[in-house]
């Protein structure tokens, strides 16, 4: 038994599956795994750029940030 085994605990809780997040291309249905690029548009968007690499069709996608109340 390793010594990183002895220390770590029995059940790490993971995340959820983030599958659904991932845009897929309108053209192929291919799944995009990262942004070529990304940009912040203001305090509370940010716009990512997505290239298929299976089609070579580029898209933009918007996400809002969802601020929190600071304590």
């Amino acid at each position: 038994m390793s010594a990183a085994t002895d220390v770590l605990p029995r059940s790490v809780p993971r995340p959820a599956q983030r599958g659904s997040d991932r845009p897929t291309c309108p053209v192929c249905a291919d799944t995009m795994i990262a942004a070529e690029a990304s940009a912040l548009l203001a305090e509370e968007s940010i716009s990512y750029l997505w290239s298929c690499d299976t089609c070579g069709y580029g898209f933009v996608t918007k996400y809002e940030i969802q601020k929190t109340a600071s304590h």
